[in-house]
């Protein structure tokens, strides 16, 4: 299959292909996966509004770059391919796709601890230096049912205005970029940003929030601190861990 694909897609997208399957397997390679219920989708290059998303079906660990289904906004392949697709995700990427040009990636988990903070009334707290970055770039949208419904997309891009960072109440995490590198990166920091929240919530002690003051001077600086994040230098490095941990996400 892999040099079937290969041969009929352009160089970029096959690149688009690798970073993506490489994304989904560092997902798995850090236990973020949700079996085979969440997604992440990336746009085509070129001037058609397709993309790719992972197969339903296959684990976060055996997507590869060739078994990638491609498809319109419309969730429809426009590529032939043996695998279907969750109709269910992709409700939530095609809508911000469709309402955010440059959101070229976009990355949805259902993590325990995302999940947790989503719960929580008062939701991400500035805690941490990690929850800053997501703080200064950050919505909510409301919990409306398993995402089938086309209506509630109008909804779900109007909450999420130009943010790059969403907590989907009752559901999980959500995180977009204009490149693969940085996507999987602001999720790294929004996870970790839970992480901590909830294990310092934990102990029951008086917890030290971060003064009002320096959260608003990152919200001032979001393009800098959130559209520049350097996703992409991080990037070759997880890249190996993949390889070394799942290796064949290439093929």
């Amino acid at each position: 299959m892999t040099d079937s694909v290969k041969s009929k897609v352009s160089n970029e997208e096959w690149q688009t292909r690798v970073d993506l399957a490489a994304c989904y397997r560092a997902v798995a390679m850090y236990g973020w996966d949700d079996l085979i219920f969440t997604h992440i989708s990336a746009r085509v290059p070129g001037p058609h509004h397709h993309f790719l998303i992972n197969p339903y079906g296959l684990m976060f660990d055996e997507v590869t770059a060739s078994s990638l289904v491609k498809v319109d906004l419309h969730g429809n392949k426009v590529m032939e391919s043996e695998y279907d697709i969750n109709p269910a995700g992709f409700t939530i990427h095609s809508a911000v796709h469709e309402a955010r040009d440059d959101a070229k990636c976009v990355l949805h988990l259902h993590t325990a601890e995302g999940v947790a903070v989503s719960i929580l009334e008062e939701g991400l707290q500035p805690y941490s230096q990690q929850s800053l970055f997501p703080l200064a770039s950050l919505s909510y949208h409301a919990y409306e049912g398993v995402a089938l419904n086309p209506e509630e997309k109008v909804r779900l891009v109007r909450d999420l205005g130009d943010t790059q960072f969403m907590i989907l109440r009752n559901h999980g995490l959500l995180t977009c970029a204009d490149n693969i590198p940085d996507a999987f990166l602001f999720m790294f920091i929004m996870q970790r940003a839970c992480e901590i929240q909830l294990k310092a919530q934990a102990t029951g002690k008086p917890l030290i929030p971060i003064h009002s003051a320096i959260l608003e001077g990152i919200r001032t600086q979001a393009d800098q601190v959130t559209r520049q994040a350097g996703g992409s230098l991080a990037w070759p490095g997880i890249k190996r861990r993949v390889e070394r941990r799942f290796p064949g996400y290439d093929k």
